[in-house]
C-alpha cells in the first residue's frame, strides 16, 4: 500500500475543499486546511486518488491571485509517495515516476521530481532557475504552475505556535531546531508566529524532541500534528503527554486504516 500526501495550495475556500475531498471521499485518509498558508494537505491511498485531486485542482485553481505565507511553486504543489505495509521505496519511486508523466501528459504541467536524487528544499530554492523540470515544459504552467512530485520514507509535519514572539525571534528558534532529520520554518501566522516542521526521521528527532528544544527559548501557545503520524511516533512518548504535543491514537495513519 502507498500513502500520498498531496499538498493542495487552498486553505480558505471551504466549499472548494469539500468539492475536491468529496472527489477522492473513499481514498481520503484526512483532511488538514490553514487559511493563512492557504494550503490543504490531503492524506491518501493509493495511487489513483491522487490523479483525480489533481485533475480537479488544476481545473478549478490558480496560482495567479495565491496568497500565503507557505512557499509553493504549483496548486497541487506537493506530491510524496510514501510505502506503507508491504510496499517498497521501489514501488513509491515507480508511483512517483508515473504520476510525473501522467501530469505532463494530461494536465501539461511540469513536474520536479525529488527523493534520493535530492531533497525537496533544494527544488524550492533552485526550481525554473538552475533547476529546470525532469518532466514537461522548461516554463511553468500559466495557471498551475509546477508539481513537486516525490517518493520518501514516513514523517511528521509538526507546527509549534508561539506566545508573545516576534517573527524575527522565531525565524532564529527555527534556525536553532533545523538540522539533518529536522526542517523547520518560522511564519508569522495572523497575529501569532508558528514555528512549521517537517520531522523527517523521528527515530532521532520526535514531536516531544523539538517541544522541548523550542520551549527552551519561548513560550509555546499550542501544538499542532498536520495530517497524520504513525503508531511509532508515539511509542517512545509517555500517553499523558500526548494531548499537550496534539498526539493520539485516533491521528495515526494506522487507526485510519
Amino acid at each position: 500500500m502507498l500513502e500520498c500526501v498531496v499538498n493542495v495550495s487552498q486553505g480558505s475556500d471551504q466549499i472548494m475543499l469539500d468539492s475536491l475531498a468529496n472527489a477522492v471521499r473513499k481514498d481520503l485518509l484526512d483532511l488538514h486546511s490553514d487559511q493563512h498558508h492557504n494550503r490543504s494537505v490531503f492524506t491518501l491511498v493509493g495511487e489513483l486518488a491522487p490523479r483525480v485531486l489533481a485533475r480537479n485542482a488544476v481545473l478549478h485553481l490558480t496560482m495567479n491571485d495565491h496568497v500565503g505565507v507557505h512557499p509553493r511553486l504549483g496548486v497541487i504543489d506537493v506530491v510524496p509517495f510514501v510505502p506503507l505495509a508491504d510496499s517498497t521505496m521501489s514501488d513509491a519511486l515507480r508511483a512517483r515516476n508515473e504520476f510525473a508523466a501522467w501530469a505532463v501528459d494530461t494536465l501539461q504541467v511540469p513536474c520536479f521530481l525529488y527523493g534520493p536524487e535530492r531533497s525537496l528544499p533544494f527544488i524550492r530554492k533552485h526550481a525554473f532557475s538552475s533547476l529546470q523540470p525532469d518532466v514537461g515544459p522548461s516554463t511553468p504552467h500559466p495557471t498551475a504552475g509546477a508539481i513537486c512530485v516525490g517518493a520518501r520514507p514516513v514523517l511528521v509535519a509538526y507546527n509549534i505556535w508561539l506566545a508573545n514572539t516576534p517573527l524575527a525571534q522565531a525565524r532564529v528558534i527555527a534556525a536553532l531546531v533545523r538540522s539533518d532529520t529536522v526542517r523547520a520554518l518560522g511564519f508569522q501566522v495572523g497575529s501569532s508566529t508558528q514555528i512549521s516542521m517537517n520531522l523527517i526521521d523521528i527515530g532521532v528527532v520526535g514531536p516531544a524532541d523539538v517541544y522541548e528544544t523550542v520551549s527552551q527559548h519561548a513560550e509555546i501557545e499550542r501544538t499542532e500534528l498536520v495530517g497524520l503520524a504513525t503508531a511509532h511516533t508515539l511509542a517512545p512518548i509517555s500517553s499523558t503527554e500526548w494531548k499537550r504535543l496534539d498526539l493520539s491514537i485516533e491521528k495515526t495513519i494506522e487507526w485510519k486504516i
